[in-house]
């Protein structure tokens, strides 16, 4: 049975049992402040569990993308190392939103695992929660009733609550879960150790390969339980573990999920897999076909690679791939990114993202490979500086913070610092280094360090957005809870009428006042968490009960919402003009200014980006209405024309947003009007990574006071050159300036030539070698040039030359070449270079340094005297 055939059938099984079968949430989470990606299948059901949303069907099946490599669910350093551990994998799962619960949940697994895909019943064990006097939680004696009618009792384990209690981090939807284990061992094998004794053991061919988890609880903030609404159900099964099972392999690597991307990896290596464990090479292999498939969904679902947030996440996973393809396949040159092509024929019928988004994950990963390769070569030469310095100290042990840097700064890979070492016979202080990093660790921890209490509810009242009408309403706050961070002590509020836009979507959230006749708290933002608008205010309110008036910042609001309608105006005219292959790839929308990403693969050219400026100018000048639909079925608005955008999740209701041909999907807000925005100015073009662009623009009030700073600046130089025609004037100036640079050069060189006479005259016989020693105001160009023509006139000789030009000091020593076994320029120049603060360097024959000390040129006089 083929992986897809295994995929397939399970999402058939479900839909037979009346379940929804809906498609893969995007592996990267954009509107979660407590998740960056989807570590679980239940992910983008949660606000369904909390109550937050009403589910679209009660009963739902699917296979989520999910990711896992930070925070409590981390299996980073496990990928590789073993079988069935990876960074991206697939979670099969059904879900019951207050429908059925335990009963039907094992019947369900049991018949699709024993009879759908026939797996023999004497090859699973179960387990089940045992309960935790410390919570106050019983033994899950139902689910063990249940398992009793189709399995042996011997086979039933009772787990703790470290296995058998799900949470999906330190607060959220929780409960008792019931694993499905399979023994994959050989006869021989079971018949010296029986299974149960390895159940949750870490044993690579006894392994968990269904959760079932009974969704009671409630985890809040201060470690307590509260029971949910309704009971749900929450089950995963891990994908790949499944097709290791059906097809009989001992390895998760070993299936048709890894093995074509295997061949290419060998087909582009040369090297050749065989799947032992602890071959570094077979290592190597099994990282870079797990970390290619993580890389590229998450790429393909809109998170681009970076140094910050998810972004240096993936960046992180991607690098880790090349160091491995570095060092021990010997690969020097990009080729991670032509296994993307493999991974499309693979799962682009089930995931149509990764069709659609082939050239720009394929482009994406080639850039990274050529820059992180450039990483290593550069890093490669600091490491061998740092080594040879260690040695010339008569040290053992390379210092922890020279190899903290090279990780933490220049991106050097850590472990390859310290094979480098040992090939040298040194090592790195490894506690030294660990300690590098806890510090950094908790740097980064305090900047991001955030202590949320409980919510504390007040009186029970419907809690409504009413943003897209009015800036100002009669609200009252219907919870509240404290919020500590570096900055002090704030309260977040959820408003029962709220007119603060929550940030999304790329805009800003709203600020403004929260107030009423006493008392006045400033909004300092806005966001949205679990589907609720929370704003941050700097106090709590005497009485939080009492009526209170919320209101906007207009002319912020005003300005953010005309820039957010002038990137879709944006939008339609970069497709028009650069071609439909241009799609958003992320923005951000605030007062001041926005920020366009989008595909395209070269840099735009002037007469394109004015091309752009006059199509959006236009449709402003045109003064087109909003046409806004607020709550429109997606397939009703995809098929009016509306844009959605790949990595974004939408709903079965949509609000669609149309200026004239211009129609996106979009929750942001807008103009009333096209010709509220004003003007539209684009002040960059750039790269913002691989085949992305990035557009930075100005409109509104910003735009009309960027043009009015240019008619400053203009009248200004009109003024400064006396005449109206700036731009002939300043090309009268730049010719003046051109002839009189000319002249200029012109002297230096004959001041040149009457130097080199009398510098020639100036040589000290030192022996059988000549020396010269001299001081000059001369600029770095015209003493270089003296210097290569006295080493080359003058044999034997050492040549050394101090200048102060512009008051800055610089030392350039010239080495006849049939002194060069016994003098080294470089030597000299970086020991005379200590007198003023500087340091430099060059080749055995020229060098130069500068420095910082003017002063100390005469101490660096004296001593070169003495050579």
């Amino acid at each position: 049975m083929t992986s897809q055939e295994i995929r397939q059938k399970f999402l058939d099984y479900f839909k037979s049992k009346e379940h929804l079968i809906v498609p893969s949430a995007p592996i990267v989470l954009k509107d979660d402040p407590t998740l960056m990606f989807s570590n679980s299948g239940m992910t983008q059901f949660k606000d369904f569990f909390l109550g937050y949303k009403t589910p679209t069907a009660p009963r739902i099946a699917d296979t989520q993308k999910c990711l896992r490599v930070s925070g409590k669910h981390n299996d980073l350093d496990d990928v590789g190392r073993d079988t069935y551990h990876h960074t991206m994998f697939e979670m099969l799962g059904n879900w019951s939103f207050g429908d059925y619960f335990k009963k039907e949940a094992i019947a369900f697994a049991w018949e699709l695992l024993t009879e759908v895909y026939g797996i023999p019943k004497d090859n699973l064990y179960v387990t089940i929660f045992e309960g935790d006097q410390s919570e106050n939680l019983n033994r899950d004696q139902d689910a063990y009733d249940f398992w009793k009618s189709h399995i042996a009792e011997d086979r039933i384990i009772n787990g703790n609550k470290k296995d058998n209690f799900w949470e999906m981090g330190a607060s959220g939807p929780c409960g008792p879960c019931s694993e499905i284990h399979i023994d994959l061992r050989t006869p021989e094998e079971k018949a010296k150790v029986s299974g149960l004794e390895l159940v949750n053991n870490d044993h690579p061919q006894v392994v968990e390969v269904w959760n079932l988890v009974f969704m009671e609880f409630n985890r809040k903030a201060d470690g307590s339980l509260e029971k949910l609404p309704a009971q749900h159900v929450d089950t995963g099964m891990g994908f790949e573990r499944l097709c290791m099972a059906l097809q009989g392999k001992s390895s998760n690597y070993d299936t048709d999920v890894f093995t074509p991307l295997i061949a290419k990896v060998e087909e582009l290596s040369g090297k050749k897999y065989t799947g032992i464990l602890e071959d570094e090479k077979d290592i190597a292999i099994r990282v870079i076909v797990d970390h290619i498939r993580a890389v590229s969904f998450a790429i393909a679902d809109g998170q681009l690679p970076s140094n910050g947030g998810a972004g240096y996440v993936i960046r992180r996973i991607l690098r880790r791939g090349i160091s491995y393809s570095y060092r021990f396949l010997d690969m020097k040159e990009p080729f991670l990114y032509k296994l993307v092509a493999v991974l499309q024929e693979q799962m682009g019928a089930f995931f149509p993202e990764l069709e659609k988004q082939g050239t720009l994950v394929t482009e994406v990963i080639k850039s990274e490979e050529d820059s992180f390769l450039k990483t290593i070569e550069n890093g490669l030469i600091r490491v061998d500086k740092l080594v040879q310095q260690t040695i010339a100290d008569n040290l053992k042990v390379l210092p922890s913070e020279e190899v903290f840097v090279l990780y933490d700064t220049y991106g050097f890979p850590d472990d390859l610092t310290r094979i480098i070492a040992e090939e040298k016979g040194l090592t790195i202080d490894e506690k030294g280094f660990e300690a590098e990093m806890e510090k950094q660790k908790l740097r980064s921890k305090a900047d991001s360090a955030q202590k949320v209490y409980d919510w504390v509810t007040l009186e029970e009242r419907d809690e409504n957005f009413v943003g897209y009408d009015q800036i100002e309403s009669e609200t009252y706050i219907t919870r509240y809870r404290k919020v500590e961070n570096k900055d002090g002590e704030f309260y977040q509020v959820v408003l029962s009428s709220s007119p603060f836009y929550p940030e999304g979507g790329g805009q800003v959230g709203d600020k403004g006042v929260l107030e009423n006749a006493t008392e006045s708290f400033e909004v300092l933002e806005t966001k949205k968490e679990n589907g609720l608008i929370v704003s941050l205010i700097n106090g709590l309110p005497k009485d939080a009960g009492a009526v209170f008036y919320a209101k906007v910042n207009a002319t912020d609001r005003k300005n953010s919402q005309g820039n957010h309608s002038v990137t879709h105006l944006l939008h339609e005219a970069l497709r028009d003009v650069l071609g439909t292959h241009v799609e958003q790839k992320g923005s951000y929308v605030g007062p001041d200014y926005l920020r366009f990403d989008f595909s395209h693969f070269n840099k735009m050219t002037e007469e394109e980006i004015a091309l752009i400026e006059e199509k959006v100018n236009h449709k402003i000048k045109e003064s087109i209405a909003l046409q806004e639909f607020r709550s429109i079925p997606i397939k009703e608005a995809l098929e009016k024309g509306a844009m959605a955008l790949f990595g974004e999740k939408y709903g079965d209701s949509v609000r669609m947003i149309q200026f004239g041909s211009s129609k996106e999907l979009c929750g942001g807000t807008h103009v009333k009007n096209t010709s509220e925005i004003g003007h539209f100015k684009i002040t960059s073009e750039g790269s913002a990574a691989a085949g992305i662009r990035r557009i930075e623009a100005i409109s509104g009030d910003k735009s009309e006071e960027y043009f009015k700073s240019l008619e400053k600046q203009i009248i200004e130089l009109s003024q400064l050159l006396k005449s109206k025609d700036v731009v002939r004037s300043i090309e009268k100036l730049i010719e003046e300036n051109t002839s009189l640079k000319a002249e200029v050069e012109a002297f230096k060189k004959e001041k040149a030539k009457r130097e080199i006479g009398d510098w020639k005259n100036a040589y000290e016989q030192k022996g059988n070698k000549q020396l010269l020693v001299k001081k000059t105001s001369l600029d770095a160009g015209s003493v270089k040039d003296i210097v290569f023509q006295l080493k080359k006139e003058i044999p034997t000789s050492v040549t050394i030359i101090l200048s102060d030009a512009d008051g800055k000091p610089m030392i350039t020593v010239g080495v006849s070449d049939d002194l060069a076994a016994d003098y080294q320029a470089g030597a000299i120049v970086k020991d005379l270079a200590k007198e003023i603060q500087g340091g430099g360097g060059g080749n055995p024959g020229f060098a130069t340094a500068g420095g910082k000390n003017l002063d100390g040129l005469e101490n660096a006089y004296q001593k070169a005297l003495n050579i």
